[in-house]
């Protein structure tokens, strides 16, 4: 069964038809009555019970793979066909705005005639606009059948990635005018940061793309003719989901080329600063080393204005030197 994750259980129930429609909480899968004029929805909340995954698997004829896909919770999104059902495994993604932290979740999906399981990890409010279209029959759903709930089920799956992508590229966009007036260390990290999120939904985004080009070729009898034009809207969904976060990932080395950039160039405003510096003190030290050597014959040592004759000649090199290093541009 592989690994049970953790999470509080919650077995609940969604039955309907065009007219009605019907959400109870259940102790077990005893209670599920199948019939064959209404479509039910069963959800669970929670993986750590392996007697209660096992007796849906049994009361569905679930493959043991299947079972052992839904507990372990790191699989790459997938679509897997056992004839009597078809098997899906998508990432529900949510973005904190104010933390820029993503967090994850696997669901797992069940399609088979009249009936959808999906199976979570915790409750994340991905399926709540689902749920209310279906007590308030907007819409569609209540008209069609299973296949068209899991394309609403997957639908909501991605649409929780454009807002991820908005936000990730909101954080980006907010970096860009820091990267070329202050390219700290902390900014640099912040880039990493933002690209190994990229990269992460990258990678959720693309097989999920592959399974919806899949289900919108009608190869597959569970799946309505007229639910395929609504499959390869989410199609078009994830391929621009995956566009956008190609376009932040150019964005990022783009920033990360201008903070290199603007570190050498900051480098070198330093350097220039400590050239000036001392090609200034370098005249100013000769001179003093020269008048400071302990002889007892020089000259002007015994004139008693040579002191402030050597104050005059030192300031007109300074300021000789400053002029010269205004006209190349290195003092503005």
């Amino acid at each position: 069964m592989g690994k049970p994750a953790a999470g509080k259980k919650i077995l609940t129930l969604i039955e309907y038809d065009t007219d009605n429609c019907r959400e109870e909480q259940l102790a077990s899968v005893a209670q599920v009555s199948v019939t064959s004029d209404r479509t039910f929805w069963l959800n669970l909340y929670g993986l750590n019970d392996p007697v209660l995954l096992d007796e849906i698997g049994k009361r569905f004829n679930l493959h043991p793979l299947v079972l052992e896909d839904i507990v372990n919770t790191d699989q790459r999104p997938k679509m897997e066909d056992y004839g009597a059902y078809l098997f899906f495994v998508a990432k529900t993604v949510e973005y904190d705005a104010a933390s820029h932290i993503i967090t994850t979740d696997q669901v797992s999906i069940v399609l088979g005639t009249g009936y959808v399981l999906s199976f979570q990890e915790k409750p994340t409010g991905t399926f709540a606009t689902l749920r209310e279209r279906l007590k308030n029959a907007k819409g569609q759903i209540r008209k069609k059948g299973a296949d068209y709930l899991v394309y609403g089920l997957l639908d909501s799956v991605v649409d929780r990635y454009f807002a991820c992508v908005e936000g990730l590229a909101e954080h980006a966009e907010a970096l860009e005018s820091l990267v070329v007036t202050r390219p700290t260390q902390k900014l640099l990290r912040e880039l990493h940061g933002i690209r190994r999120k990229t990269l992460f939904l990258r990678r959720a985004v693309l097989p999920l793309r592959e399974v919806a080009a899949q289900l919108a070729r009608g190869e597959n009898m569970l799946i309505a003719h007229d639910t395929l034009p609504f499959l390869r809207d989410i199609y078009d969904h994830t391929v621009y989901v995956v566009e956008s976060l190609d376009a932040i990932r150019d964005l990022l080395a783009g920033l990360m080329d201008i903070y290199v950039t603007s570190l050498s160039n900051r480098i070198n405003l330093q350097i220039r600063l400590l050239t000036v510096i001392t090609t200034i003190f370098m005249p100013l030290t000769l001179l003093t080393g020269i008048f400071g050597m302990n002889l007892k014959h020089m000259p002007f040592l015994e004139w008693e204005g040579s002191f402030y004759v050597l104050m005059v000649f030192m300031l007109a090199i300074v300021l000789g030197l400053l002029f010269v290093f205004w006209r190349i541009r290195w003092l503005r």
